[in-house]
């Protein structure tokens, strides 16, 4: 079992004024399982993330550096000039006492946020918005980055953490670096109990079940998945290597290579 050193982060309680309550629906809607394996789970409360940063050039001092149980990330906790506090989605390398701004052209540190046509060739950015004033939707999970390709005629091409290239509008704003806690993808879980307190429920392998379960239950002994041209869902699908995006999708045209 590994986990990670939280020893370096600055504040034990998070900002009262930023929480929120929220319910757990264990993956039901209307009673009726939609989403397999979720359920239990520690009780925690939703920190409000401020993921549009419009605030403009209002200088912003990092007062904490804290835990988000919502997100693989670590959030930052800001104290803006005027008085105001908000959380943000932490970069890597963002320190308490730095002083970070958002606006339409800033100097390029972790953590300032700017309009995509500003940043140059080559820079990590993540927290990108999809479309202007819309807050980031791309890249926001622990370690994640997009890296800008190349801007033209008012539009900037990002390569995307999966490997696509995509266009996005060069007044769409995001963040300079790279996401905090980037040895997330090395933790090991090491028990059972651990991926409960997750709201992690147990995963049961097809060919353990009966026919009737699944497509590759039965069989004497342990059995393959029989004639089948590939793996299935539980629901006759085909599981792995097949393309699920629309061939119709609008927002095709935005992309100029696809992920491999």
């Amino acid at each position: 079992m590994t986990g990670i050193d939280y020893r370096f982060l600055t504040k034990k309680e998070p900002e009262k004024k930023l929480l929120k309550s929220f319910s757990k629906k264990a993956g039901r809607s209307h009673g009726e399982i939609t989403v397999r394996h979720q359920g239990g789970g520690h009780k925690r409360k939703y920190r409000i993330i401020d993921f549009k940063r419009e605030k403009n050039n209002v200088p912003a001092k990092v007062s904490a550096v804290e835990y988000d149980p919502n997100r693989t990330s670590f959030i930052a906790l800001l104290n803006y000039a005027d008085g105001e506090k908000r959380y943000i989605v932490a970069p890597e390398g963002l320190k308490v006492g730095d002083e970070i701004v958002s606006s339409e052209k800033t100097p390029l540190f972790p953590g300032n946020r700017l309009e995509m046509k500003h940043i140059p060739v080559g820079t990590f950015v993540h927290d990108i918005e999809l479309q202007p004033g819309q807050g980031g939707k791309i890249a926001r999970s622990a370690g994640n980055f997009a890296t800008v390709m190349a801007n033209e005629g008012g539009r900037t091409n990002i390569k995307m953490p999966s490997g696509e290239i995509r266009i996005v509008s060069g007044s769409c704003r995001a963040t300079i670096g790279q996401v905090s806690n980037p040895e997330h993808n090395t933790i090991v879980i090491g028990k059972a109990g651990r991926n409960r307190w997750l709201g992690v429920r147990p995963t049961v392998r097809g060919s353990a079940m009966n026919p009737c379960d699944h497509p590759h239950g039965g069989g004497e002994g342990r059995a393959g998945i029989g004639l089948r041209r590939g793996p299935k869902t539980p629901w006759g699908k085909q599981a792995r290597g097949v393309k699920t995006r629309r061939n119709k999708k609008w927002s095709n045209k935005f992309i100029l290579q696809r992920r491999k």
